[in-house]
């Protein structure tokens, strides 16, 4: 199974060679149109920095439960969420599932708390909660240098991205200058014997985001739904980043690229951990479909809409803290 997902070996484009991003960006069309996954390698990430990021995520879930619920996810989904806080409902495949059988944490771009987004309560523009340096040394050192290095892996794959979609190479970058982003560092203990239709570690879904960059996990658990309706385990070849897109992607391209449902049962008998990094554009930066992917075949197919706005509706329908929030922000 594991030729199905196509392999996109960077190098060639990393060196500057000439050609490399239009037959890159062909590569990633196939991708997108036949499967909606794809590995990248030879993407320039030291194995060690992941290694060493895998290393945090067990740190941070080892620590005892009270220490994690003081840094309670809030309404800009920073911060850590317990065993089952959330339930698969928006961009659910089917029927609504029991809530996950995950525990995470979530880190966004660093804001300091006088940045005029935090201090005007600007929804997903919210300060990081970060472990008492004490409890975790290094921890919060090791996680941004982590989120700098996927953030300039997303954006050393934007010129793909357009010459995919038939635009100039620059075309994402203005709306990826104030990029948005987040880190999840997920938690699977091993699953119970269950019925796997109503519970998973993470039921069937599929993503927000315009691009997710997963670093690959040793221990499986991952899948994803071909278009065809048949379930495949992912592959881990080793030193490869999955990637994958989700709905902010589809909007993008009126639906003409792929968001392929995934799901995630931890079997292996032993703890999982998995760290998707979530790139999107600016918070509020209008999302349209970009001008190649429309015409008299393939006519508009949504409204114009932003990470913001879609994050919203997410949130409410997914994670129960949102769900429970009895005080809605000031609008910005």
């Amino acid at each position: 199974m594991a030729d199905i997902i196509p392999v996109l070996d960077l190098a060639p484009w990393r060196a500057g060679r000439p050609g490399a991003r239009e037959a890159l960006g062909a590569e990633l069309r196939r991708a997108f149109t036949e499967v909606g996954f794809y590995f990248i390698v030879n993407h320039g990430v030291p194995q060690d920095l992941v290694d060493a990021t895998f290393a945090e995520v067990r740190r941070f879930h080892a620590m005892p439960l009270e220490k994690k619920l003081a840094l309670k996810i809030d309404e800009h989904n920073i911060g850590y969420m317990p065993m089952r806080g959330a339930t698969t409902r928006f961009n659910a495949l089917g029927t609504t599932y029991k809530p996950n059988a995950n525990e995470a944490v979530f880190f966004k771009r660093e804001l300091a708390p006088d940045h005029p987004d935090v201090v005007a309560r600007k929804r997903f523009r919210g300060v990081n909660h970060w472990p008492a340096e004490a409890d975790l040394p290094g921890f919060r050192a090791a996680i941004l240098t982590y989120c700098g290095a996927m953030e300039a892996l997303g954006r050393s794959l934007l010129p793909l991205y357009a010459a995919a979609m038939d635009v100039a190479p620059d075309w994402f970058d203005a709306a990826f200058a104030d990029a948005m982003y987040t880190l999840r560092m997920s938690h699977y203990p091993p699953s119970e014997p269950m019925d796997e239709v109503t519970e998973w570690g993470l039921a069937p879904h599929t993503d927000t985001s315009f691009m997710t960059l997963l670093a690959q996990n040793r221990v499986p658990g991952l899948s994803l739904r071909l278009p065809g309706g048949e379930w495949i385990d992912a592959p881990a070849p080793a030193g490869a980043f999955l990637v994958n897109g989700g709905n902010l992607l589809r909007y993008w391209t009126n639906d003409r690229f792929l968001a392929t449902p995934h799901r995630v049962i931890n079997r292996s008998g032993g703890e999982r951990y998995a760290i998707p990094f979530f790139f999107d554009a600016a918070r509020d930066w209008p999302i349209d479909p970009v001008p190649t992917m429309v015409d008299a075949e393939h006519p508009r197919r949504h409204a114009t809409t932003s990470y913001a706005e879609h994050m919203e509706t997410y949130q409410k329908a997914n994670f129960h803290h949102a769900m429970e929030k009895k005080e809605a922000l000031q609008p910005a």
